[in-house]
C-alpha cells in the first residue's frame, strides 16, 4: 500500500523532478533548458516520452526506504525529545512545541538522507544523462559499481554536507509547519475538533502543501549545490556541447563553500534558485496524489492504515 502511494505520487511529477535537476546542473555555456514549459517541450522533442521519466525508477526505489526510515526516525525522535522536555520542565503534560518538532524532523531527515544517499547520488547522474551524452550508466547497480570502481567509495557521498545542512530546514520545517498547522486548526474555536483524524483530506493536503512550500524554498540553494557537487568527477558524461561544437566540462568544486562561491561568481545569485519553479509546481500535485491514492487503496483493501506505519 505504501509502495503504491509513493510510486504514484513520484511518477506523476517525475517530468518536473527531472527538469528541476537538469536546470540545477545545466552548463551556463550551453543553455538548453530555459523555463518549465520550454524545458519539458525540449525533453519531449529530443528524447521522447521516456525521456521525461529518466531517473524515476531509481527515485522510486530510493524513496521507499527513505520514507520508512524518515517516518520511523521522526516518531522515535519525537518521543525522545518529548521525554527529555518533560523531564526538564517537570511538566508531564507538556507537548512538543514547533521548535521541538523542527528538531525531531531534522533528526529524522538527516538519518533517512544519510542511509539512502548513495542511491540519491546515482539517481542524480542517471537523471542528467541525455541521448546526446556519452552513456556510462545503464541502471542503478551499474551506476553504483561504476562510481565505486572509478571514483572510490567517498564519491557516493559527494554533496552530503550541503544535504545534511539543507535537510534541517527542509524536513524540519516540513514536519514543524505541518503538525503546527494541524494543531492550530484543531484548537481553533470555529472548528471545535477533537483530534487530527477529524480533519478532512483536503485540509491535510493544504497543510502539507504549505509545509512543503516553506521547507523547499528555504533549503533550495543547498539542493542546487548538492546536485552540482554530485556531478564532479563525471566529466565525460556530464559535459555538454556548446555552440561552437566543442565540449565544455562542468566547473570543478573542491567543497561546499567553493561550490557556492563559484556558482554565484560565474552565474549570479539567481543560479542558486535554478529549477525552483518546476520544483514548486510539483509540490502540490505530489502531495495531492499521495493523499488521494492513500484513500483509494485503503478503501479497496478495507483496512485502516497510517502512513507513519
Amino acid at each position: 500500500m505504501l509502495f503504491a502511494i509513493l510510486f504514484s505520487s513520484r511518477t506523476a511529477v517525475a517530468p518536473l523532478e527531472r527538469l528541476k535537476i537538469l536546470l540545477q546542473v545545466q552548463n551556463p555555456h550551453s543553455i538548453r533548458y530555459n523555463g518549465t514549459i520550454q524545458g519539458l517541450k525540449y525533453i519531449w522533442r529530443t528524447e521522447g516520452f521516456r525521456g521525461l521519466f529518466k531517473g524515476n525508477g531509481t527515485n522510486c526505489a530510493r524513496i521507499i526506504p527513505n520514507s520508512a526510515v524518515k517516518f520511523f526516525s521522526y516518531e522515535e525522535a519525537s518521543k525522545g525529545i518529548l521525554w527529555l522536555y518533560r523531564q526538564q520542565t517537570g511538566n508531564q503534560d507538556a507537548q512538543l512545541t514547533p521548535i521541538l518538532r523542527l528538531g525531531a524532523g531534522a533528526c529524522a531527515g538527516i538519518i533517512a538522507m544519510s542511509a539512502t544517499y548513495p542511491m540519491d547520488m546515482v539517481r542524480g547522474r542517471l537523471t542528467v544523462q541525455t541521448d546526446q551524452s556519452p552513456r556510462r550508466y545503464r541502471g542503478i547497480f551499474h551506476a553504483l559499481s561504476t562510481v565505486l570502481r572509478e571514483e572510490g567509495p567517498r564519491a557516493l557521498y559527494k554533496g552530503w554536507l550541503p544535504s545534511v545542512i539543507g535537510v534541517v530546514p527542509y524536513v524540519g520545517l516540513n514536519f514543524a509547519v505541518y503538525e503546527s498547522l494541524k494543531d492550530w486548526l484543531i484548537k481553533s474555536k470555529p472548528y471545535g475538533l477533537v483530534d487530527s483524524s477529524e480533519l478532512s483530506v483536503t485540509t491535510k493536503l493544504a497543510c502539507g502543501a504549505a509545509a512543503g512550500t516553506v521547507g523547499q524554498t528555504v533549503a533550495y540553494p543547498l539542493d542546487v549545490i548538492r546536485r552540482r557537487m554530485q556531478m564532479v568527477g563525471w566529466k565525460d558524461a556530464a559535459s555538454v556541447v556548446t555552440g561552437d561544437g566543442k565540449t565544455k566540462a562542468p566547473i570543478d568544486y573542491t567543497g561546499m563553500v567553493d561550490a557556492f562561491r563559484k556558482t554565484v561568481r560565474h552565474e549570479g545569485i539567481g543560479a542558486l534558485y535554478k529549477g525552483l519553479i518546476p520544483n514548486s509546481v510539483k509540490v502540490v500535485p505530489s502531495i495531492a496524489i499521495a493523499f488521494v491514492t492513500y484513500e483509494l487503496v485503503k478503501d479497496i483493501l478495507q483496512v485502516e492504515f497510517r502512513i507513519s506505519d
